[in-house]
Parts: C-alpha cells; sequence; structure tokens
C-alpha cells in the first residue's frame, strides 16, 4: 500500500464466524447444503451488561471472555479469525503450486518455488548470513559519503531501506504526473518517540533494541566485544537521526510535507551528497527529475551535518545492521529468532513463533502476492458480490449526498464542491482487470534470501520507471486476497480486494441490518477518508487543492477538535492514552461511516415491515453487526505499540466511540443515560 492510502484496518487481519454443522443427514436425492454462517452469533452477547453503559460488553462480551489471545499472536479478534480461514485457502493454493511442473515464469512456477524455498529450512541454516556477504562486501569497500549513499541505492534495490527514504508517486498537487518524493528514514524502532523513553518500559525497549542490535551483528560473525561497540554506534546514530525526524502526527499533514523544489535547491539543503550522482545510482532518470518533493526538508538539513561529522565507519555499520535486520526473515533460523524476540515478543507480546508453514506462507504473500492472488481469485471469488457491493456504494453515496446537502455548518460554495468531489469517485472491487507480468523475475526452489531481493529488484524498477509516463489508473495497492480496504487520495478511489467480502463484512445469507453495518460501514468508513481532516484538502481529481471556505473549514475544525479531546481521553494499558491527533482521520471515518451506512440503511427499509430476527429491531442488529467487526482482545505490549504508532485507535474504542456521538445508537437501545450517551455540548457530528 502506497504512503498516501487510508485503509480501515489498524490490525493485519480479520476475522469469520463459522457455523457449526447440524445432525441432519443427506438423502440420495437431497442436494449438498450450503454451509450457512450465522448474521451474529447470540452465544456473543453478555446479556448481563448495560447497552447504555457499555455497548462492547453486551453486544460481544462472551465472546471476549472465551477467545483469550493465544500465545502466537498480539491480538486476536474476527480480523484473526478470518486471516485463518483465508490461510487455508491460500496454503492449498501454493501446495498445489508446488506440486505441479509449471512452466518458468509462470504465476504457478513461482508461487510455488518460492514456497519451496521458503520452507526449506535445511537450505536457509545451510547457507546462514551467506546470501547478503557479497552486498556487505561491498559496504566494507565504500571509501567517501558520495559512495555511501550510492551503496544506499543498491541496498534500496534489494529491499533495506536506511539514511533516506525516496520513491516516485503522483504529484500530490499535479494528480495527472508522477513525481520523485525524498523523505526522512533511517530508524530501526517503529517511530522517533522510542529513542527518547520517559518511562520504564521505554527505556527497557530501548535497552532490548541495543542488545538485539549486537546480536544481529554477533550472528552474522563479528566477534561480541565489538558487536556490542557497533549496537552503541548504530543506536546513537539513529538517535541523532531521529531528534530532526517529525513524529506520526506531523507526518500527517500532507501540506507540511509537500515541499516542491529542482535539483539545484535539494543540492543547497544538502550538498554533501551529489544528487545527480545518487540518483543515477538510483536508476533514476536525472533528466526526468526536473522537480521533486522533499517530505521533511530539516531532516536533509540535519543530515547534511550528520554526514559530515558522524564517522564513515560508523556509516558503513549502520548500513549493514539495516541491510541484517531488514533481511533477517529470510536467512538462517537463528537470525528469524532473534528478530522474532525483540520485534513481536518484546514489542507487541507474542511469545511464541508461528510454524514454518505459516511464515513461508507470509513470506509468500508479502512476495509473489499478486500471482497467488490471481490464483485466489480464480477460485475464491464470487462474481455476484461485485454488483451486489457496488448497489451497497450507490446507496451510501447517495445518502453522503444528502446529508452534505443538509449540513447546518457548511456554506453553499463548499456544499457544490463537496458534492462534486463525490460524483468523481472512483471504485475498483474484488481484483485488478490486468495483472502485472513478472514472468522476468528469476524464482527458484532453493534461494529464498535471493528470491526476496529479485522479487524487491523488480517492484523497485516498476516504481521508478513510472517517472515521466501516465499515470496507471488500473494500478491496486493491495493484493486480492488482503482483507482491508482502502482510499486513495490522489486517485480519489476506493478499493475492496475480494478477500474483505466475506463475514463478518460481507455476508450473502445474512439480513441487510448486518450487512450494512459490515461492509456498509466499511464503504462508508473509505467514501469518508476522501473529507476527513486530511483527505478533506484534496479535491475531486486527487490534486491537494484547498476547497474549502475560511468559515467552512473552522467550523469543520471545530468539530473535530471535539473528537481529538474524546478519544486523548480513552486510556489503555500501563495508563497510556489513544493519540485523537494521530487517529483523527480513521475517528472521522469510522464515526461518519458508520453513521452513512445507517441511513443507507434506513434508505433500505422505506416501506418495509421490520423483519426482527431473534429479539432486535434491525437498528439494534445494524449496531450489533458493527461491535462484531470489531471485537478484540490484544495483549498490553500490543495495545501500548498501536496507541503509539498507528493511526487507527484500539479496536474497542471504534466500537464505544462512534456510537457514543450517535443518537441513533440512544434511539436504537433506549437510551437515556449512560456512558454510551454523550452530553449535547460533547456530542460530535461531523458528516
Amino acid at each position: 500500500m502506497n504512503k498516501l492510502q487510508k485503509s480501515i484496518f489498524g490490525l493485519t487481519t480479520l476475522s469469520i464466524l463459522v457455523a457449526c454443522g447440524g445432525d441432519h443427514q443427506e438423502t440420495e436425492t437431497e442436494a449438498p447444503k450450503k454451509e450457512i454462517i450465522p448474521a451474529f452469533d447470540l452465544s456473543q452477547i453478555d446479556s448481563s451488561a448495560n447497552p447504555c453503559e457499555d455497548f462492547e460488553q453486551y453486544a460481544v462480551g462472551n465472546w471476549l471472555k472465551n477467545n483469550p489471545v493465544p500465545e502466537a499472536e498480539s491480538s486476536w479478534g474476527s480480523f484473526n479469525i478470518v486471516h485463518d480461514e483465508n490461510e487455508i485457502k491460500l496454503k492449498a493454493i501454493v501446495e498445489e503450486a508446488t506440486s505441479m511442473q509449471a512452466k518458468k515464469g509462470t504465476p504457478l512456477q513461482q508461487v510455488g518455488d518460492f514456497y519451496t524455498s521458503a520452507l526449506d529450512s535445511t537450505k536457509v541454516n545451510e547457507l546462514g548470513i551467506q546470501p547478503l556477504q557479497p552486498i556487505l562486501d561491498q559496504i566494507d569497500g565504500v571509501t567517501n559519503t558520495q559512495e555511501l549513499v550510492e551503496m544506499m541505492a543498491e541496498t534500496r534495490k534489494h529491499g533495506s531501506g536506511s539514511i533516506f527514504g525516496y520513491y516516485v508517486h503522483i504529484d500530490s498537487k499535479n494528480s495527472s504526473e508522477y513525481i520523485t518524493y525524498l523523505s526522512q528514514g533511517g530508524l530501526g524502532l517503529p517511530d522517533r518517540d522510542y529513542y527518547f523513553p520517559e518511562d520504564d518500559r521505554g527505556k527497557a525497549i530501548l535497552d532490548a533494541y541495543h542488545k538485539h542490535i549486537a546480536a544481529l551483528f554477533t550472528l552474522a560473525g563479528t566477534d561480541p566485544a565489538t558487536a556490542e561497540q557497533q549496537a552503541k554506534d548504530v543506536v546513537a546514530l539513529e538517535t541523532e537521526l531521529a531528534t530532526r525526524s517529525m513524529n506520526r502526527v506531523e507526518r500527517r499533514d500532507p501540506e507540511a510535507t509537500y515541499n516542491k523544489m529542482d535539483l539545484a535547491e535539494l543540492q543547497t539543503i544538502c550538498g554533501v551528497i551529489n544528487w545527480e550522482g545518487f540518483f543515477k545510482a538510483a536508476e533514476i532518470d536525472v533528466t526526468k527529475v526536473n522537480e521533486l518533493v522533499v517530505k521533511q526538508p530539516d531532516f536533509l538539513k540535519a543530515l547534511n551535518k550528520s554526514l559530515r561529522s558522524i564517522p564513515l565507519d560508523n556509516w558503513k555499520t549502520y548500513m549493514k545492521w539495516h541491510l541484517i535486520n531488514d533481511m533477517a526473515d529470510d536467512l538462517s533460523i537463528d537470525f528469524e529468532k532473534q528478530k522474532f524476540d525483540f520485534y513481536a515478543t518484546t514489542l507487541r507480546g507474542i511469545q511464541v513463533m508461528k510454524p514454518r508453514w505459516k511464515r513461508a506462507l507470509s513470506k509468500s504473500n508479502g512476495t509473489v502476492g499478486e500471482q497467488i492472488g490471481k490464483l485466489f481469485v480464480e477460485k475464491h471469488f464470487p462474481q455476484e458480490s461485485k454488483q451486489k457491493v457496488l448497489d451497497l456504494i450507490s446507496n451510501i453515496n447517495k445518502v453522503f449526498t444528502e446529508r452534505v446537502q443538509r449540513l447546518d455548518w457548511m456554506g453553499d460554495s463548499t456544499k457544490i464542491k463537496a458534492i462534486e468531489k463525490l460524483t468523481k469517485f472512483t471504485y475498483k472491487i474484488g481484483y485488478p482487470d490486468e495483472w502485472e507480468d513478472y514472468s522476468s523475475v528469476e524464482i527458484t526452489s532453493s534461494t529464498l534470501a535471493q528470491n526476496v531481493m529479485n522479487m524487491n529488484y523488480f517492484e523497485y524498477k516498476k516504481n521508478v520507471n513510472r517517472l515521466g509516463q501516465p499515470i496507471d489508473k488500473k494500478e491496486w495497492g493491495m493484493t486480492p486476497q488482503t482483507i482491508n480496504a482502502y482510499y486513495n487520495p490522489t486517485m480519489n478511489e476506493i478499493v475492496f480486494p475480494a478477500a474483505i467480502l466475506q463475514p463478518p463484512f460481507f455476508n450473502a445469507d445474512a439480513d441487510d441490518a448486518i450487512n450494512y453495518g459490515g461492509i456498509g460501514a466499511v464503504i462508508g468508513h473509505e467514501f469518508s477518508h476522501g473529507f476527513d481532516d486530511q483527505g478533506s484538502k484534496y479535491d475531486g481529481d486527487g490534486n491537494l487543492n484547498n476547497w474549502w471556505t475560511d468559515e467552512d473549514r473552522a467550523n469543520f475544525s471545530e468539530r473535530t477538535t471535539k473528537l481529538v479531546n474524546q478519544f486523548d481521553a480513552y486510556t489503555v494499558a500501563e495508563d497510556n492514552h489513544v493519540n485523537g491527533n494521530l487517529t483523527l482521520g480513521e475517528n472521522i471515518a469510522d464515526l461518519a461511516g458508520i453513521t452513512l451506512a445507517y441511513y443507507a440503511l434506513e434508505k433500505a427499509m422505506e416501506g418495509k415491515k421490520d423483519p426482527m430476527v431473534d429479539g432486535f429491531t434491525y437498528q439494534q442488529r445494524f449496531f450489533l453487526g458493527w461491535a462484531q467487526v470489531w471485537h478484540t482482545n490484544m495483549k498490553d505490549e500490543a495495545i501500548i505499540n498501536l496507541v503509539k504508532t498507528n493511526p487507527h485507535s484500539p479496536a474497542k474504542y471504534r466500537i464505544l466511540g462512534p456510537l457514543t456521538n450517535m443518537v441513533e445508537f440512544d434511539q436504537a437501545f433506549g437510551c437515556k443515560e449512560g456512558n454510551m450517551v454523550a452530553k449535547d455540548d460533547l456530542r460530535v457530528t461531523i458528516w
């Protein structure tokens, strides 16, 4: 997913409710019965709880009690269960590919051989650090700063980033062209703030990171004493980079991170690098780099000083560290285990590694994912789902348009622009119309790390070669088997991969209430990203272009500030708080998304009798469907890491936060007072 896309899920996986089979046996004349997945399983409900006090506990409290987080996971919720169901399908696909003698360069051959190489622990253990040794030797041979940054371009081609970031993407202020972006980078910890800990947990993490660096260098063949010093040098260097790095809240602002300049200006702010030489080494056509966007100029100014003041040997050590760390999962088990111990156990509380086949499948999905996706949709995407989702999209678009027209805080000129943007939304559902041709990539059954580097180079070249080319409107930022959805502001599009079109998000056998509370709210969420605090800065053509009057923007900010304050007050483990500014865009999208879906359901129910199911009205089932999507248990380490680094709020507050603002929820459950009923002066209504 590119850096501008906004997805609905802060977690990486989703869930499904699997129905239990009955005792009925088929007769010879009966057709096989289709397994019916319950739209909402009543066993989730904790009827002892008051929905007006804690709707999460009421709606899914029993599920939370009966589904603790497994040792091999950092969280467990509906996301994870869907992910596990999906893995069974994908495992069958890759295992079938391994058993076939497919033509070289075809998806079957590449998927089968890559999965085989990822499963082959004997071979990767035998190779150890060897796959990286030629690149490590090249780093050792660097003799000056220019060679260093040009060497960084070489490691970037293989999939290892360091020092600063660069990529080619749609120009945010001219969505008809691609442009080169430069950004801050160079950190091995999840965020700059981890280098400046203020509590015991933060200090322990920084100390564990130091030990992790030393351990990986030791595994790579460095003597322990030297590895210890190298770890100190890396942490010191990264701390200096972190000092001048933007934090995650600052990086959300597309205007603050859009600083267009030409090569001469770039050369002025960071003159220690010969930028023409760098772009040549990076295989970017310098004749097409007439202008570029520097996302954090202050970072490059500070980097200019750091490259002059920090010894070259320290930079070489740092670059080798990033290469080893970035590739550790594709090396022998001791490297993989060491990386797991820090990034999974220390940072997210996961105690046990998943079995080899699951790790191999994950690597395959991350490397040859589109080839797997082509095989996936041939087997598992029902075409009728596409039209049903398009119908939901149409209904929600109509509701959004109607609600914009009735807004009392927005003036007519801004309303016209908002509706114009809505009319220009485009949609991608299921899978790409055209599949990428990967036939030129060398994939073999015995070279995992080299396979990964070969695919990384192909993707790298595809990215940098965009410069000067027409915008690829057919490109997807996710594979079809990804259980997620996203909004891309520079294309003004929303995208729904095939894998999300299953329960609990979408269930062809469910009543409208559950589907609108699931996939309907997902659709509304993605629509709303075009109108959140940052997405609203882009116009209908995907350009960063102010279409608001000052008064309307001020009215919008007044409402979003109340939402920031609401989420700032939510407390998680060890007295950490949700960051209302970091999560603002997602919180706006959740609130707007479920509101739009609710009124789209009301429109769908016009003139119909309420089909009460299991004693619940359709409005009540709508909110039960929302809770079912988000029910999740999380380990303390994971939830603390999430609130520090993730633009999505914890799942608990994705259930509770939007609903406390909705009078529609109060009416559905007859709430007059309670924690779920916000005071009128605190209630947030935006879209």
